[in-house]
């Protein structure tokens, strides 16, 4: 065949091709199109979705913390009237009495009370709006009690959840303090809040299967929860999120992965406006995007569709005009048949066959290239010597074959520490490996060696002849920057030969240089 000829052809054939690769991207274009357009649409819609459920959750945590201030308000409201009684009618019995059967209309006009109680300075009931106080009944070791008892102010005052005495439910405690007229402690005035009043209040809202919803005192401490769990009430949520989060701020939403279920939630938390709790209503990310998730399915599973219906035209298309053009890709395909065969060919002469790494004639033409090279340019040039530590007793223990493949291995680890495409490793000698590197100094090629080196280890190829337990290599590195007619590759083999040298003498499975070594690892 001529040569004429055969330029001739692979002229003539290239539109064609040129017109064949256009057509293809086309038809990817305009596939990768539509799926680009619908995967928008849906991100689109799925951040949508979370910003209106943002919002959502803000305002369902804003009635919740509305709901708790004016539930409290109302009982704190009463306090203030039964603490006004007692002061202007004192504690006869006619005016304990009037003060009983208003006690229990309050209670009966405030659904959310379990009773109203007062306690004398020693913690003895005094009067209270249940039918019949208990004999003996004292509270005088109780948080609110205590509190009020040493502080002088007279401000409302949330205690934990506790169970009633009386009842056995759990309740919130709101007290005041009653004083003397000298200003002495003459008592507490208390109001019993059913904690399962706020729970009826939680079931109207919509929260889903792994939703929540939350009541917690700034101190820390859980008054509630929906859904209620056995250790729910009293928890301690000072090391939560959203604990953290309300103290830094009054209002807020975000998104957390809990630690003790794993569900993912959108979380709004408020802090009441005039009581030291705050509250949090939490909804599953997943359950937010159910819908979406569902939509998104079905865009994908038409728009998926419609790019294979697509596709499968335009590619069809295509392979018509590849079959016209099989004449003369038949002469393309030949001359580069013959390239590619040249070009293995030249790469199995500059190749090692057993580790596929450049072998000594490609690494003597390279240190030979790049050392003329860092003479022109007045750069470093490094050179890493790597030997394989006790290799003759490994082949003697575990063969030769075996020996083959520890090398495969080796060859394999210093070559993926190869940081640029102009680094080269190559087998220098039975099992002695050398890596190239241009443009770098001393200190560049240690850690590059001991990068190698620890690899190397972490391969944790076992070997009874060594004294680490496994294979391991020693290094030796050395660099220079060269003067013309001065300095000779030979030197920078030699230089670097002799820091491997060093490094076997020192004991092995360790990396030196003429000014450093490496310690090996332990």
């Amino acid at each position: 065949m001529n040569p004429p000829t055969t330029l001739s052809n692979a002229s003539a054939s290239t539109p064609r091709l040129s017109l064949t690769w256009l057509a293809m991207g086309f038809v990817i274009f305009v596939c990768a199109s539509l799926i680009c357009i619908d995967g928008g649409r849906s991100w689109t819609a799925r951040k949508n979705q979370l910003r209106e459920m943002q919002v959502s959750t803000a305002n369902m945590a804003r009635a919740i913390a509305q709901h708790a201030d004016d539930t409290i308000k109302a009982a704190d409201t009463a306090l203030l009237g039964i603490d006004e009684r007692i002061q202007t009618d004192g504690a006869t019995p006619a005016a304990l009495e009037r003060l009983h059967h208003l006690l229990v209309r309050k209670t009966a006009e405030l659904s959310q009370l379990k009773g109203l109680f007062i306690y004398d300075e020693n913690g003895n009931s005094v009067v209270s709006s249940l039918a019949s106080t208990p004999a003996n009944m004292n509270n005088a070791d109780s948080d609110y009690f205590i509190y009020h008892r040493t502080h002088q102010d007279k401000n409302s005052y949330i205690g934990p959840p506790i169970r009633s005495r009386s009842s056995g439910s759990w309740i919130m405690t709101l007290s005041h303090r009653i004083n003397h007229e000298d200003g002495s402690f003459a008592g507490v005035v208390l109001a019993a809040i059913e904690i399962d009043y706020f729970n009826k209040f939680y079931d109207s809202f919509d929260i889903g299967e792994s939703g929540a919803i939350v009541l917690v005192s700034n101190s820390g401490n859980l008054m509630t929860r929906r859904p209620l769990l056995p250790d729910s009430i009293g928890k301690n949520m000072q090391s939560t999120t959203v604990f953290k989060e309300s103290r830094v701020k009054a209002s807020g939403t975000f998104t957390v992965k809990s630690a003790q279920d794993g569900v993912k939630r959108l979380n709004s938390f408020r802090r009441l406006d005039k009581y030291p709790l705050f509250v949090s209503a939490a909804v599953s990310e997943d359950e937010i995007l159910a819908d979406w998730l569902t939509d998104t399915y079905l865009h994908s599973a038409g728009v998926a569709l419609l790019v294979i219906a697509l596709g499968s035209i335009g590619f069809y298309l295509i392979g018509q005009m590849k079959l016209r053009l099989n004449a003369e890709a038949e002469v393309i395909r030949a001359r580069d048949a013959m390239i590619v065969l040249n070009k293995t060919l030249e790469k199995l002469s500059l190749q090692d066959a057993l580790t596929e790494l450049a072998n000594r004639r490609n690494f003597d033409i390279t240190l030979e290239e790049e050392f003329s090279r860092a003479t022109r340019n007045a750069s470093s040039l490094a050179l890493i010597m790597i030997d394989v530590d006790h290799f003759k007793q490994y082949n003697d223990l575990y063969g030769h074959a075996a020996g083959d493949e520890c090398l495969r291995k080796i060859s394999q680890a210093v070559k993926s520490c190869q940081n640029r495409a102009g680094d080269l490793t190559a087998r220098y000698g039975g099992e002695e490996l050398a890596v190239i590197l241009p443009t770098t100094d001393v200190e560049g090629a240690l850690i590059i060696a001991e990068k190698i080196r620890t690899a190397i280890h972490n391969l944790g190829i076992s070997h009874a002849g060594s004294e680490a337990g496994i294979v391991t290599v020693s290094a030796g590195v050395d660099a220079m920057i060269p003067v013309k007619d001065v300095n000779k590759p030979i030197e920078l083999i030699e230089a670097a030969d002799n820091a491997l040298y060093a490094a076997k003498k020192s004991g092995r499975n360790r990396v030196c240089s003429n000014f450093n070594m490496m310690s090996a690892a332990s």
